[in-house]
């Protein structure tokens, strides 16, 4: 008897934890939106997530999101500076990436100034989320 209710609610939590993250990254989307940005698209997104931009710092070197997160979202990434390990971006991968809010501003904020050099707007936001929600 133990077992089935064991059984019973993984199977719960494994269709509730899919839902919840679709209905955050769906909450920070209307974020966005009410923020000005418009229609969300996830091929804007991806050109962004390989666009280089100049490291600030080293004129003769470029940036992109892929130096620390790799091409691949379902892989797991490496600190460019540090060598620490970064979960893949991918949700179907990492279901933690995108259910929190403050933690999803938190990177944009931090990720966007370093690759980027400055904070992404909120149509640049959505765009990328719409791009990785679907990975």
């Amino acid at each position: 008897m133990k077992k089935l209710w064991f059984i019973m609610f993984i199977s719960i939590a494994n269709f509730i934890g899919p839902v919840s993250l679709a209905n955050e990254i769906n909450n920070q989307l209307k974020t966005y939106q009410a923020q000005g940005a418009g229609e969300f698209s996830a091929s804007r997104g991806e050109k962004m997530w390989h666009k280089n931009y100049p490291d600030p710092k080293k004129s003769d070197k470029q940036r992109n999101c892929g130096v620390c997160h790799t091409d691949n979202l379902k892989s797991k990434g490496k600190h460019a500076r540090t060598g620490k390990v970064i979960p893949p971006l991918a949700p179907s991968v990492n279901s933690e990436r995108f259910s929190d809010k403050k933690f999803i501003e938190k990177w944009f904020k931090r990720n966007c100034k370093w690759v980027v050099g400055r904070e992404c707007t909120a149509q640049e936001k959505g765009d990328f989320l719409v791009y990785l929600r679907d990975k």
